[in-house]
């Protein structure tokens, strides 16, 4: 939803100052009160006249018919394109906190992601919403067989996100009645080379589509084994459902006066945890905002599809490995959310999380 609207400059700082006040006080606000706390440099009557023109326009409303203005979806998506400029300030210092918090090298891929979501969620007072590294982003490091008893060995792979997997899987049993224990590690070892010289860098998805049927000779014996190697690392490599999208922070939001509705918080509790493949696409997408510099996609109110979260903006930038886009982070929340802070955290979490796989 984009607004073609041409505002005066008085309209703009109307619009502004209304959304603001709503954002810090969630009550209707009228003329007299904008310009004694605005400084409006304008009567009452005449701020009154560009309420009505907003309102006329479809940028705010009155939820009742006594009571002053609020902001509608379409003038949040108004404030939010052209009447505010994400707090770098606030960039620079969730980043550094992010940093002191979070130490890279004693974590692993999906404890980084959950101290992350738990510091932005604690910062931002809006549900946070992380998603694991979506499997068909995913790329083989290494693998590695190692013997641990007669018949069984150890499969250990690594992916480029540094998370490891392992399992333990039953060697043929003709290969097994003819080595002993030292050529079994050795041929464990050139199998290990052959899986790497064949896997390694290949996105865990391909993998499935793989032909073994042009193996060399002495690799013949060991063709069910290879698949099952490479169907036992496409499986573990897929993220549970329960852990696709971490959530944090719901105890923050409910604090506010847009939750207090209990059939309202149980359904967006039952999407959070019962319906996550609905929400997964809409946070894990790239801007396509036209606009130079914008790394986020901001879904406000009525623009979301979901009914559950139609009273409640999305904010979500995706984080890459790379250059390509691997996951994503973003914040839910009330509409009447500070955007300006929003949009930097999410901004931050994001290149955080960047630098952190790359």
């Amino acid at each position: 939803m984009r607004s073609q609207l041409n505002l005066t400059n008085r309209q703009q700082k109307v619009l502004w100052a209304t959304v603001r006040h709503y954002i810090a006080t969630a009550e209707p606000v009228g003329s007299e009160a904008l310009v004694k706390e605005y400084n409006l440099s304008a009567s009452p009557a005449t701020i009154r006249n560009a309420m009505s023109v907003l309102e006329k326009s479809g940028l705010l409303y009155q939820p009742h018919t006594s009571a002053g203005r609020v902001p509608s979806d379409s003038g949040y998506r108004i404030y939010v394109d052209q009447l505010i400029t994400p707090s770098s300030e606030l960039t620079l210092q969730v980043e550094q906190l992010l940093g002191d918090r979070l130490k890279r090298e004693d974590w692993s891929l999906e404890a980084l992601l959950r101290g992350a979501a738990q510091i932005l969620a604690t910062v931002s007072g809006y549900i946070t919403l992380i998603t694991m590294p979506q499997t068909n982003t995913i790329h083989l490091r290494h693998v590695q067989l190692v013997p641990v008893d007669p018949g069984r060995v150890m499969l250990i792979f690594v992916t480029d996100s540094y998370e490891t997997h392992s399992a333990l899987m039953d060697l043929p049993e003709s290969a097994t009645a003819e080595l002993d224990t030292e050529l079994m590690e050795r041929e464990l070892q050139i199998l290990s080379n052959f899986l790497n010289s064949h896997l390694r860098g290949r996105a865990i998805a391909e993998l499935s589509s793989l032909d073994w049927g042009e193996l060399d000779r002495e690799f013949k014996r060991y063709a069910d084994f290879l698949k099952a190697v490479v169907t036992e690392v496409s499986r573990r490599s897929h993220a549970p459902v329960s852990t696709q999208i971490m959530v944090t922070g719901l105890a923050e939001v409910l604090r506010q006066p847009e939750f207090s509705e209990l059939n309202q918080v149980q359904t967006i509790i039952h999407l959070l945890e019962e319906e996550q493949h609905q929400l997964l696409p809409l946070i894990f997408e790239q801007s396509e905002s036209d606009q130079p510099g914008k790394r986020v996609t901001i879904r406000i109110g009525s623009e979301n599809p979901l009914e559950p979260i139609r009273t409640c903006t999305l904010i979500s930038s995706t984080y890459c490995r790379g250059a390509m886009p691997v996951g994503s982070v973003g914040v839910l929340g009330p509409t009447r959310m500070v955007y300006e802070n929003a949009i930097a955290l999410v901004e931050a979490a994001a290149d955080y999380l960047s630098d952190a796989l790359s």
